[in-house]
């Protein structure tokens, strides 16, 4: 689901969590040691472009948002992709992003684009990046920071993309989905991550891509946002099982698709005009601009902060700065048990 000019991630929104937390004194270094990121193509900085894949995930020309914040906010730095070549030494101990666009949770997800990184296989690059924290700090000392760094998942969008696509059972493929998930989040305790929020899947139904897939004039795929809604649901039950049973843990479920809800119902109120169409449109078909990619010679509206989406996958800047602080202080309504800035605070 990634997009050649998709500038405006989550994990934008994610570094604006940490930028504000910093900038505010109410995160230390003594409380989040570094940043690590898993998950598919609204976190994705750039792994998906060292590998053979009909799925980019690029920066654009022009306008960074990551560079905005940070030189607004005082947070300098931000993890690096894992496949970038500059990712070494020192570098890695500020954290690293793993996430590649196309991926999913399944080893399977994403095939049909050609490479992918599969969570499993993220995890596993994680397990190389904590060999190297071991070598640098020691292990005691490597052990303590990887307790403090805050970890970030959000994935899944792409598996139940798949899903639709192939002929599987729903409960078994969501059953399969769930097992999978809780062995790679076990497999990120057992190498040290304790602080990990985990990113639901927000109502696919409801983009532009669909939208005009399924030939919507008003409202979002119902059926789709259905399945969507059966997986959070697990989901959430899922991290309330692993914090209890595993010691000294919190698991975060952030509610992306509550927070979109709540976004798109009340757009006005929010600033917004359009809350279903494509800032950047790359064609003529489509009444949201959702099927054509993103491109430079594309259509673009004339104020972006106006627009929900950015592109026929994505939200926009100004719907991620929203997001962002509704994830650093919002209530059990968006953040559960806890939100952002509470648990990177905590321990």
């Amino acid at each position: 689901m990634g997009t050649i000019l998709n500038r405006l991630k989550l994990i934008y929104a994610i570094y604006q969590i940490v930028a504000l937390c910093y900038s505010a004194g109410t995160c230390s270094a003594q409380n989040v040691s570094a940043f690590f990121v898993f998950g598919d193509s609204l976190v994705d900085v750039g792994n998906s472009q060292f590998i053979d894949t009909s799925v980019k995930s690029a920066y654009p020309d022009g306008v960074d948002f990551v560079k905005g914040t940070e030189e607004e906010l005082g947070f300098k730095d931000y993890s690096p992709p894992f496949l970038d070549p500059n990712t070494i030494g020192d570098v890695i101990l500020k954290g690293v992003n793993y996430a590649c666009a196309g991926s999913g949770i399944l080893n399977s997800t994403g095939y049909i684009n050609g490479d992918h990184i599969s969570l499993s296989n993220q995890v596993g690059n994680f397990a190389k990046t904590r060999e190297e924290i071991i070598s640098r700090l020691g292990e005691a000392e490597a052990k303590k920071f990887l307790r403090q760094a805050l970890y970030i998942v959000s994935i899944g969008s792409d598996d139940i993309i798949l899903r639709l696509i192939s002929p599987s059972n729903g409960f078994y493929y969501l059953d399969k989905l769930i097992s999978e998930l809780r062995s790679q989040l076990t497999m990120l305790y057992n190498l040290d991550a304790r602080k990990i929020a985990v990113f639901n899947v927000a109502p696919l139904g409801c983009i532009p891509f669909n939208r005009d897939v399924y030939f919507l004039s008003n409202g979002c795929v119902g059926f789709l946002n259905k399945q969507v809604q059966e997986y959070n649901t697990e989901l959430k039950s899922l991290l309330q099982e692993l914090t209890p049973n595993l010691t000294g843990s919190t698991f975060v479920y952030v509610d992306a698709n509550a927070i979109f809800e709540d976004i798109s119902q009340n757009y006005k109120s929010y600033g917004f005009e359009n809350a279903d169409s494509s800032c950047c449109v790359g064609g003529t078909l489509g009444s949201h601009g959702g099927l054509f990619a993103c491109g430079p010679s594309s259509h673009f509206c004339e104020d972006r902060t106006k627009y929900v989406f950015w592109d026929r996958f994505h939200p926009s800047e100004a719907f991620n700065l929203i997001t962002a602080k509704k994830m650093l202080d919002g209530g059990l309504d968006y953040v559960s048990p806890m939100n952002l800035r509470q648990l990177a605070n905590s321990h």
